[in-house]
């Protein structure tokens, strides 16, 4: 065989192998858009039970205050109110890291928890004080106490709450910044994931 013909059987077995790269001879476990799709979107809790983070409270308590107007009308709520006794240990409501403690004027005593894969952020605030322990940098586990429930920031004297919001992250996003995301309907699934 000449080198030219060499040549033209090199591109029919090159095409043939393309072409056949593009086909599917039966179910595969996740399809390429999907694969793509996780590469580029970070996991989500969409569909995943948060454990509640105060505890003793019962899913079947929780009352979904996201959206309710706020400041007479200026703002929106973007967090749902969990009500509970001053005191009350808040616990992680998912792993992650404390990414800033903060002591604001509208939160009073806060915390954010980033996720591991750092496409979200936990927002715990009104809080009496952190517990012992507790520092930037610090890793959690669901369930670990990281404060207790109080009355600080705008919250009002006596009005004893956790103010608990999710914010869905994009890279290079700050802790304040971020996604609102209702966390009621994931709260009410009521189990916390495995």
């Amino acid at each position: 065989m000449t080198k030219f013909g060499w040549a033209i059987l090199a591109v029919i077995v090159l095409a043939a192998l393309a072409f056949g790269s593009m086909l599917s001879f039966g179910p595969s476990e996740q399809s390429t858009v999907a694969r793509v799709k996780a590469r580029i979107e970070p996991s989500t809790p969409r569909g995943t039970a948060l454990m509640l983070p105060v505890v003793g409270v019962q899913p079947t308590q929780l009352v979904d205050t996201w959206g309710q107007s706020r400041g007479g009308g200026a703002r929106h709520h973007q967090a749902i109110d969990i009500m509970a006794a001053g005191g009350t240990p808040v616990v992680a409501a998912a792993p992650g890291t404390i990414e800033k403690l903060f002591e604001s004027e509208a939160g009073g005593t806060t915390l954010y928890v980033r996720s591991p894969d750092r496409g979200w952020t936990y927002y715990y605030a009104h809080l009496a004080g952190y517990a012992p322990g507790v520092r930037e940098g610090k890793p959690v586990r669901v369930g670990e106490t990281l404060g207790f429930v109080g009355d600080t920031g705008n919250a009002g004297p006596g009005n004893t709450h956790l103010h608990f919001a999710i914010a869905r992250m994009r890279a290079g996003e700050k802790w304040w910044q971020g996604e609102p995301v209702n966390p009621y309907p994931l709260l009410a699934g009521g189990r916390p994931p495995r």
